[in-house]
């Protein structure tokens, strides 16, 4: 059978990738795409590194005359965000993903691609494999784990198993821009107790559906004021409870911390006499929502549909109140842009995901900024909401931002070299993204950074896709700034 990525360029990338795309690699399950990596290095006799993490770095010896060159850290993370379409049966512990082409993209059938950063860890090896008279510096390729949940890997490194100075982080998606900088982050889990009581005998029972928004990355998408459908639901079932008898039964919505929810479902009962009234509230609403989003969320849809069955408790009217409240209340979007940077999210907040959890309700909140005041304020916000509903908040410590160098040495290698690729100067930016850039510059002192990549739209999502020229252009430059990096 022919191969999806047969004859695309470079070969060498893409096969690599093909590769990857056959091993789990969810965030906190890298143990087959971790004992990959070692066998990879053992067949080919490349010497290792790791910590007690899971994060491994692979080395190759200069070649080509840049056998005394400065080292060169090459880092990516080695899991994935594992998000499907909800009539996909695909099962991320053992399936592998199903590629195909479409008008110059590579994307996956009804799942999540995992361009990020699996293209970054297929060029690294792609690099280790490069033939021996290859002119290539000393590199050390850095894989860390479990990046998409709270760069866990990054915050574990052990910096005495990287010896170089200067890294490229193959994590930037837009081909044409030089990554220098990045937001911080920090999660906050919110639990919220409930009672439950008889249901109704004679109340009629529904699922509300919200489906078929874009979601899309918290951080990399949050700008485009993408619909949030846990947003929307307790939307309407605020505008239900209010107006007509409706129970609540169940609710649950988004799935990862780092995804804009893209579906959310409610279990509701309705008393007879009101499900007419019902219907016209989240007629009413759709069509208020497709007024405000429908030019961006084409397939939005909003379902209110008859169950055969009929639970038999629901919660109490005041921890229903409870729970609609605090989630309407808490915050979701864009909540400031830099002054300093046009167009630049400062902070942001994601409302990620409700799910219920024995006798209380999970609810968590990702929020990022480039200013570490200005991210804790919002977490300090979002703990004074939690607790004027009566919900215990937990609060990780939060992941450091990655402050910009415009005079940094690999800045303008990087610059000059892609200039010549674009005919025009590349965009240097900073991104409302977690990058692991500013992690690993604690952890090794004095490491000069970029970041850079392909063009990858739609990660953390089923919409997830990789430009194929864009990573043919990706590897050149690749392989020119280390060249150029090349002492003889």
């Amino acid at each position: 059978m022919k191969s999806v990525i047969e004859g695309l360029k470079p070969e060498i990338v893409w096969k690599h990738f093909e590769n990857i795309t056959k091993i789990p690699r969810p965030s906190k399950h890298e143990e087959k795409i971790l004992k990959a990596l070692r066998i990879f290095a053992k067949d080919r006799k490349l010497q290792t590194r790791e910590d007690t993490t899971g994060n491994i770095v692979i080395l190759r010896p200069g070649s080509g005359g840049g056998e005394k060159s400065p080292t060169i850290v090459i880092q990516s993370h080695v899991d994935m965000v594992c998000e499907k379409n909800r009539d996909s049966n695909h099962d991320f512990m053992k399936d592998p993903l199903n590629l195909y082409i479409e008008k110059g993209w590579l994307k996956a059938k009804g799942t999540t691609l995992g361009a990020d950063n699996g293209i970054g860890v297929a060029a690294a090896l792609s690099l280790l494999e490069m033939p021996k008279e290859t002119t290539l510096p000393p590199l050390e390729c850095l894989f860390t784990v479990d990046e998409e949940t709270g760069l866990t890997g990054a915050f574990a490194l052990n910096g005495e198993i990287i010896k170089g100075r200067t890294m490229l982080n193959l994590d930037t998606e837009d081909w044409g821009e030089i990554c220098i900088g990045c937001a911080g982050g920090g999660d906050s889990s919110l639990n919220l107790p409930i009672e439950i009581q008889e249901a109704p005998s004679d109340f009629l029972s529904f699922q509300l559906s919200v489906e078929g928004l874009q979601g899309g990355h918290s951080g990399v998408d949050i700008h485009e004021e993408r619909g949030n459908a846990i947003v929307f639901i307790s939307s309407i079932l605020d505008n239900l409870c209010q107006n007509t008898d409706t129970r609540l039964v169940s609710l649950e919505g988004g799935d990862k911390h780092n995804a804009i929810p893209r579906e959310a479902f409610a279990t509701i009962l309705i008393s007879p006499e009101a499900v007419s009234d019902a219907q016209i509230i989240v007629s009413n609403k759709e069509n208020g929502f497709k007024k405000e989003f429908g030019s961006l969320e084409t397939n939005m849809q909003v379902i209110l549909s008859g169950l055969n069955s009929s639970p038999k408790n629901s919660l109490t009217k005041k921890s229903q109140i409870n729970l609609i409240n605090l989630i309407r209340t808490l915050p979701h979007g864009v909540l400031k842009y830099s002054h300093d940077v046009k167009g630049l999210v400062e902070t942001s907040n994601n409302l990620a995901s409700v799910k219920i959890k024995n006798d209380y309700y999970n609810i968590v909140c990702s929020t990022r900024s480039s200013i570490a005041e200005a991210l804790e304020f919002q977490r300090e916000r979002i703990s004074i909401i939690a607790n004027s509903y009566d919900a215990l908040i937990e609060q990780e410590e939060s992941y450091p931002g990655w402050a910009p160098n415009i005079n940094s040495p690999i800045l303008d290698i990087t610059k000059k070299i892609y200039s010549e690729m674009l005919n025009t100067k590349p965009n240097v930016c900073a991104i409302h993204a977690g990058l692991e850039c500013g992690v690993i510059g604690e952890k090794v002192d004095g490491m000069d950074m970029i970041s850079f990549g392909p063009t990858i739209k739609g990660p953390h999502s089923p919409d997830e896709r990789v430009e194929i020229e864009s990573v043919d252009k990706f590897w050149t430059l690749l392989l020119k700034i280390l060249k150029a990096l090349t002492v003889k």
